[in-house]
């Protein structure tokens, strides 16, 4: 396994900050590496040095002769009045990249929605964040490096993403760094993680999970040899407490050692932890839909909605980009109203709701973030202490110095914090956060997951930040088709329901082309001959297809034993015992009938694919 790229000796430096301080570090064919680290600690520091974009203040850093190095930042640089065709594939022949299928199936999976030949600066932030996405993709490097690319992806996309980067390279081949929040994401793809903090680049074997638990044990580990530092830091100090006079007749290198334990007292880290905000009561009645329609210029997102949430509920909804998920709030918090049925909102709610866009703090951007602060009550109620508004943002990670910062100033990561913590301090009782982790960092994340984790009100959450989504919510719910679906197997649930629904979707519009672009006697033969249909079949549907192909094959192989083990359980029931009896006979017809619906599914599948 030989060296990619090396750094070293590396120094660089923003002005008040030193980001990186004489490191020295490599990365090595195969390398499949994970980036963390707090928001401004130099994390796209480091990649826009690797990429030879920025040049270090101090150090050197070279490329094994004749490899090639891809980079999405977080800010592209596609022109505005290119098409979209010549952004992605730039001036490679047509009948060359539609030849390959691994160019294809990259446009097919995140460019399907956009048109080929429209220009760039038509595009929405999303879709051309996807655009610059495809462009790097589609090339063929030694080494990527990527800074936030599940931006602006939903959870399919994300997940479909995972498995093309863990399929790209073979193993021992390429290298990956990889700098994002999303911590299911970092787990998926990651084998090794980087972790960028005062200066220094620390390396962690394993992914996101094993990082945390190596930490954990670095930080025990340090808190001991501390105990051990300060302990003998009250003995010097004790031992020096007994007055200048007797300090002269001291031995001078006591007193240094004394001195030196003092000098290197470490500062005391941000508390970050927020615990309990008092909340205003909450009733019995929170939010009923009773068949809820709702839409845009007629055209319906959300249809027939019948939904209870009560006092205390914590719910997650999931949903494609546009399934309507931002609208779904916006009718359940009475900021838009139904085009039909009816949304019951209980007398005593009060709700706290953060965009995604954070429109509540851009009406202050000319204010500083001390006046700002200044709004709200000089003390809060927070588990039971008085805070003010400055100790609570303290706890958030901001530091004293920044609160004379303008509000338009702030990063992406400082302006959601700063918007969180406004939510709060109006004492709401029901929390609606729509794509709350966005800009923020993993130690951010994991502060906000504790926070959400004591919250006592009714809270609702859009994020497709998985991780995030399955700790602090108790129930979810998705949006698929403009249908609210309960999906009480979490993420992995829906995109499973995602799956059949758009495998439905495809069937269905596969079918109707071939019967646009055949006469009736060759539809007749299409339907009698699945391979006619296969052959008439897009690259993308048949992906999909086949995705559920393999889904159902796992089904199968999983459940094929389940109704011999019912039956032998069946024998070991008392005779006496007919209820017993029943639901166990009852159980195994369930898993018979399931069993031959997939089978009857993975047969029907296997002839339309040829498989």
């Amino acid at each position: 396994m030989g060296i990619l790229i090396g750094l070293e000796r590396v120094s660089h430096e923003w002005p008040g900050k030193r980001v990186l301080i004489d490191q020295t570090i490599g990365i090595n064919e195969g390398n499949r590496i994970g980036i963390v680290g707090k928001n401004g600690d130099g994390k796209s520091t480091l990649l826009e040095l690797v990429a030879k974009n920025l040049e270090p203040d101090q150090g050197t850093i070279t490329y094994r002769n004749n490899i090639t190095v891809g980079m999405i930042g977080q800010q592209d640089n596609l022109c505005d009045d290119d098409t979209v065709c010549h952004a992605v594939v730039g001036d490679v022949p047509e009948y060359v990249w539609a030849s390959d299928p691994r160019v294809r199936s990259i446009i097919e999976e995140l460019l399907s929605d956009i048109d080929w030949l429209g220009t760039v600066g038509e595009l929405s932030g999303g879709q051309r964040r996807r655009c610059d996405l495809a462009r790097v993709l589609v090339g063929s490097w030694d080494v990527l490096l990527m800074d936030e690319p599940t931006n602006h992806l939903d959870l399919h996309a994300i997940r479909w993403l995972a498995d093309h980067l863990k399929r790209r390279w073979q193993a021992g081949q390429g290298a990956l760094l990889l700098v994002t929040h999303d911590r299911w994401f970092l787990d998926e793809v990651c084998e090794h993680m980087w972790e960028v903090h005062d200066g220094v680049i620390e390396p962690f074997e394993g992914g996101y999970s094993a990082y945390i638990q190596q930490r954990v044990e670095r930080q025990r580990q340090a808190a001991v040899l501390e105990e051990r530092r300060q302990n003998m830091l009250r003995k010097e100090l004790n031992w020096l407490a007994h007055g200048a006079k007797a300090r002269t007749s001291k031995p001078k290198f006591r007193i240094d050692a004394a001195m030196e334990l003092i000098a290197n007292d470490p500062p005391l880290r941000n508390s970050i932890e927020l615990k309990r905000m008092a909340v205003g009561r909450l009733g019995k009645q929170v939010i009923e839909m009773h068949q809820v329609s709702a839409g845009y210029d007629g055209n319906e997102v959300v249809r027939d909605v019948d939904w209870l949430i009560g006092p205390g509920d914590r719910y997650g909804i999931l949903g494609e980009n546009g399934a309507g998920k931002t609208t779904l709030l916006k009718v359940m918090t009475g900021v838009l109203p139904p085009s039909k049925g009816q949304v019951k909102i209980g007398a005593s709610v009060k709700f706290g709701t953060l965009s995604q866009q954070l429109e509540g703090l851009s009406q202050y951007d000319d204010w500083r973030v001390s006046e700002l602060l200044g709004r709200y009550k000089r003390y809060l109620m927070v588990d039971g202490k008085m805070q003010s508004p400055e100790q609570l943002l303290e706890r958030l990670g901001f530091e004293r110095r920044e609160f004379s910062t303008y509000v338009k100033d702030l990063s992406g990561g400082q302006r959601r914090r700063l918007a969180i913590l406004c939510v709060l301090m109006e004492e709401p009782n029901v929390l609606v956060l729509d794509e709350p982790g966005n800009d923020l960092d993993t130690d951010m994340l994991a502060v906000l997951e504790d926070l959400l984790d004591t919250w006592p009100g009714t809270l609702l959450l859009v994020s497709h930040d998985r991780y995030l989504m399955e700790r602090v919510t108790d129930d979810q719910f998705a949006l698929i088709g403009g249908e609210v679906r309960h999906v009480p197997g979490g993420v992995d649930e829906y995109l499973s329901q995602l799956d059949a629904y758009l495998l439905s979707q495809g069937s269905v519009d596969n079918l109707s082309k071939v019967s646009m672009s055949t006469s009736d006697s060759d539809n007749v033969s299409s339907f009698n001959n699945p391979q006619a249909v296969s052959s008439k079949l897009s690259n993308s549907e048949r992906r999909t297809l086949k995705k559920r192909f393999d889904s159902i094959a796992r089904k199968l192989d999983k459940l094929s034993s389940k109704p011999q083990a019912l039956r032998e359980e069946l024998l070991n029931i008392d005779a006496t015992d007919y209820e017993a009896l029943m639901n166990k006979e009852a159980e195994i017809a369930n898993a018979e009938q399931e069993l031959e619906q997939l089978e009857t599914e993975w047969l029907e599948l296997s002839e339309i694919l040829g498989e």
